[in-house]
């Protein structure tokens, strides 16, 4: 007789894993759909657990895992302009853009309601997460201009171009992911080059920084 293979130990997942795992599945279903559409019970089914699990980690609901979920995903973006300080500029941001716009790209509709704050969920909280996503690029934008104490012309100009990205963004999704990611991601490159070039002409520091990168462009 031919013993039976030996059933696989079952192994109980730490607080920290557990929790990973219920942000991930919340993360997945909110990529498809907005999270006013997501239920606890959605939630739970995803990630083959019982609703009651999912209260037990997140005893204030569906806005408290949307929140959990929202920071899980700002914490992923913030990692995208994370770009090693080597080489010229502007290839480092094109790089930092493929990683963002491959963001967008597996969130997919979700991307709106998880960092735009469109969702009817969303609170002085959520926007606060999403603000420090958009301070942590601008920092690390400026980080690579070698720039410690930016004027306001420069920090005004960073931020702006962010902006154009977050709506960028969005409209490529409407528009069915059109232009190619590639052709995006080298228009808004240009996009920063050329609206430093503008604020070169009214500020002094942006006007070296131009000359710095002229190379690149």
């Amino acid at each position: 007789m031919t013993p039976s293979a030996p059933t696989p130990a079952y192994r109980r997942l730490s607080v920290e894993e557990r929790r990973s795992q219920l942000l991930e599945a919340a993360l997945g279903l909110f990529a498809h759909r907005a999270p006013e559409d997501v239920s606890l019970d959605d939630v739970a089914e995803a990630a083959g657990v019982s609703r009651p699990l999912v209260y037990r980690y997140f005893p204030g609901g569906k806005q408290q895992l949307y929140e959990a979920a929202l920071r899980s995903a700002a914490d992923e973006l913030r990692e995208c302009f994370d770009e090693p300080r080597e080489g010229p500029l502007l290839p480092r941001l094109a790089r930092a853009l493929d990683r963002y716009l491959t963001f967008v790209d597996q969130h997919d509709a979700g991307f709106s309601a998880l960092l735009q704050g469109g969702s009817v969920v969303s609170t002085s909280r959520t926007t606060a997460i999403v603000d420090g996503v958009r301070r942590a690029a601008a920092e690390h934008i400026l980080s690579h201009l070698d720039v410690t104490d930016p004027g306001p012309r420069l920090r005004m100009t960073v931020r702006m171009w962010i902006t154009a990205v977050e709506a960028a963004s969005l409209i490529w999704l409407d528009e069915d992911k059109q232009p190619p990611v590639g052709e995006l991601r080298d228009w808004l490159v240009e996009q920063f080059a050329a609206v430093l070039t503008v604020t070169a002409s009214r500020d002094a520091q942006t006007a070296a920084l131009v000359r710095t990168l002229a190379g690149d462009v």
